[in-house]
């Protein structure tokens, strides 16, 4: 059975609760990423997209310089590196996610998307389906 470990990615770009969204857009901008986990002391407190930063910030009038902590989401869906690559598929599928962060002990080890799904082998048509699933939702929204 393929892991969430095989397949994430460890280089993940965070912001911790003292960033504000200004320099939440600016990294999203430099490394081309729509979310942004938020890091505390290793540990993750939340996550911030591209979406919450105009919906929950610019929309609600917020300025560049209010704190990730006022826009970014608390109840996440995460996943363990020692959890399945179709459990990680699934629950993207479930949730309507693109992107889980993976954590170990509390920590924040990695993040998997479904672009990591897609490139694995083992994994195409499940990522597939997520995919399908996800968009579908998105057209109804």
């Amino acid at each position: 059975m393929q892991t969430v470990r095989d397949v994430m990615s460890t280089d993940v770009q965070y912001c911790t609760p003292l960033d504000n969204l200004y320099e939440v857009a600016v990294k999203m901008r430099d490394f081309n990423i729509g979310a942004i986990p938020i890091v505390d002391d290793g540990r993750l407190v939340g996550m911030i997209t591209d979406r919450d930063m105009v919906v929950r910030g610019m929309a609600e009038k917020h300025p560049g310089s209010t704190a990730v902590t006022e826009v970014m989401s608390r109840d996440l869906v995460t996943l363990s590196p020692d959890d399945s690559v179709q459990k990680a598929a699934d629950m993207m599928a479930r949730h309507q996610i693109r992107r889980l962060p993976v954590v170990e002990n509390g920590r924040l080890v990695g993040i998997i998307s479904l672009g990591d799904l897609a490139t694995n082998r083992y994994s195409d048509e499940r990522a597939g389906r997520a995919l399908s699933e996800i968009s579908e939702q998105d057209a109804i929204h």
